[in-house]
């Protein structure tokens, strides 16, 4: 990825919103410590004031990505999310077929986040976790990608209730339909077939919305972002669509 302009999709004196590239870190990582390229300091430079994020994406998420431009208006959206007051969803494509719409309520052990240190603590106490889903297409390809002589993936629509780390990436494995791209808890058989035969060596996971109230004017906000590049090229090539109805509406 080149040093070209963030996609900014909102911006105001409080708020300013992107659409965040895969593989770019939010923020500097204990784990990613070779990385010196991070959304908060592309943003910061590009827009020349300091930044701060509202909520995180994974480094290989893409998608719509929240940040204030003061600390005072990062502590009133981060209780916004902390309080499960503002409306996330996402696109994954996943092996299988999943059913056409459900819930997984799975508790999650707590995670270390990358920004923090081994000595603090990483209780790995399990946290409720509740992920809605709804499959919004369907394919069956005629190739053994694994023990089946044909292989079957889907498009679904995420709206993550709460929001413990990787939630989606293992919820999504603890129902036996991970999302492809994912190279810690997806299939390698499958994540290759598609990097190699499909030119896609993404995880094909991306936030396409967020709503959320205005921390200063109280305005309802709904910012959308459908998927680009390989993710973009994927859905067209199955004929998959690109904005499915979402969730609830």
């Amino acid at each position: 990825m080149t040093d070209q302009a963030l996609p900014i999709l909102y911006r105001d004196a409080d708020l300013v919103v992107i659409d965040k590239p895969p593989n770019l870190l939010v923020h500097r990582s204990e784990i990613d410590r070779h990385e010196t390229r991070f959304a908060i300091q592309l943003l910061r430079d590009q827009i020349g004031q300091r930044v701060w994020p509202a909520h995180r994406l994974d480094r290989g998420t893409s998608g719509v990505l929240l940040f204030a431009l003061s600390p005072t208006i990062a502590g009133l959206l981060g209780r916004q999310f902390e309080n499960g007051q503002v409306d996330k969803r996402y696109l994954a494509v996943v092996r299988g077929h999943p059913a056409a719409s459900g819930c997984i309520d799975h508790a999650l052990s707590r995670q270390r986040d990358d920004y923090e240190f081994q000595g603090l603590d990483s209780s790995q106490t399990a946290q409720p976790a509740l992920t809605r889903f709804q499959r919004v297409a369907s394919i069956e390809l005629p190739v053994a990608v694994d023990r089946y002589p044909s292989s079957r993936y889907a498009l679904l629509e995420l709206e993550p209730v709460t929001g413990r780390r990787h939630q989606l990436r293992r919820h999504l494995k603890h129902i036996a339909h991970p999302i492809i791209g994912d190279a810690t808890y997806g299939k390698g058989r499958h994540n290759r077939y598609f990097a190699e035969h499909l030119d896609c060596r993404r995880l094909l996971l991306a936030c396409t919305r967020l709503r959320f109230q205005h921390p200063v004017s109280a305005e309802m906000l709904t910012i959308n972002a459908p998927p680009g590049g390989e993710f973009a090229a994927l859905l067209q090539r199955f004929g998959w669509p690109m904005w499915p109805q979402s969730i609830g509406d």
